[in-house]
């Protein structure tokens, strides 16, 4: 695959002070709708350096990831989020947004639509507005592979329970991260889907397949590693009872029962803060949720462990922040200024 513009956008980025400055003015916004932005090529590797960079940047306060807000009407047909931070290596603020409508739990009638809006924080200007669907498709199995790395390194099962835009992303990410993972077992009930993933993993790693899962306990028995990306109409999750010594439970939808969660040896979450807010299906009876023992900025700044034995079942909550959104979110808005896409809009 060709990535010499995404490769380009992201070669200074192994410089601590580069610091692009833009020729916008004020008034002018490049608007990278959802066509343009897909049309950009990327790596898997760089997309993991990026977000590995953006959290140990939230860990050391370089940068700032404040709680995000959520709305949801009672009935939960529509959920929407809103976020704002700031990627202090890349001096860039951003804010996100977030609507889903899916008041039947189906992928076909779900709408969904996200934005990433960012600014230049030294030179004060406007970088861009973009849809964020791609933004958030690759940060998001980008950090459960650097949370499977830390926490199972000697992973060589994985199970991906889920064939949406994060089931045909995790395993590329995984493989990457990981490559003493042999098997990639999918598991999921739309035969489409698990083509999607077994494309996607073959366009990264043509060398390698994917084996599908008829039997979801029997297939977790067998994983190191279980990635739980189903969507909320999942009519099946991997419980505590499935999981082996060992392995890692890492949730990012659904397909993992929230008695994962609370019978877990040990608990990570990309952020606490962050899963009170978006782990609230996973309280136990009375309402809570357990404490976590480590975080993923102080595990990959080796301030806290990942597990603290090797016959650990650990469970990690991957509840995405909007500091990752912008650190890629900037290397894809810069490649895409590099190749002259987008449309400059006068908003202000």
């Amino acid at each position: 695959m060709n990535t010499m513009a995404f490769d380009a956008a992201v070669t200074a980025e192994t410089n601590v002070d580069v610091r692009p400055r833009l020729a916008t003015q004020p008034s002018q916004l490049l608007m990278l709708g959802k066509r343009v932005i897909d049309e950009l090529a990327y790596d898997p590797a760089l997309v993991l350096d990026a977000v590995e960079r953006a959290y140990r940047g939230l860990g050391t306060g370089e940068s700032d990831n404040p709680r995000k807000l959520m709305s949801q009407p009672a009935d939960q047909h529509s959920v929407a989020y809103s976020m704002l931070g700031r990627d202090g290596g890349r001096r860039t603020v951003g804010f996100k947004t977030s609507y889903k409508h899916d008041p039947e739990h189906s992928r076909a009638l779900q709408k969904y639509y996200t934005t990433l809006l960012l600014f230049d924080d030294e030179t004060g200007m406007p970088i861009a507005m973009m849809d964020g669907s791609l933004v958030g498709s690759l940060r998001t199995p980008a950090v459960s592979a650097l949370i499977a790395r830390a926490a199972a390194p000697h992973a060589r099962t994985a199970l991906v329970v889920g064939t949406g835009t994060q089931g045909r992303m995790a395993a590329p990410f995984l493989v990457t991260a990981l490559p003493s993972v042999e098997r990639v077992i999918v598991h999921g009930h739309y035969d489409e889907g698990i083509d999607a993933v077994r494309k996607t993993l073959k366009r990264f790693h043509p060398d390698r397949d994917i084996e599908v899962s008829a039997d979801l306990d029997g297939s977790a028995r067998q994983a190191d590693i279980v990635l739980g990306v189903a969507g909320a109409g999942a009519p099946e999750a991997v419980r505590h009872t499935a999981l082996k010594p060992g392995a890692l439970a890492l949730l990012v939808g659904y397909g993992i029962h929230a008695d994962a969660l609370h019978r877990a040896d040990y608990r990570i979450a990309t952020s606490e803060a962050q899963m009170q807010v978006t782990g609230v299906d996973l309280v136990d009876e009375t309402g809570k949720l357990p404490p976590v023992d480590a975080e993923l900025p102080d595990i990959l700044l080796g301030r806290k462990p990942a597990r603290r034995a090797d016959d650990e079942i650990v469970y990690a909550f991957n509840s995405g922040m909007i500091v990752t959104d912008i650190a890629l979110g900037r290397v894809l808005a810069d490649a895409a200024r590099a190749k002259g896409l987008g449309e400059e809009v006068e908003l202000w």
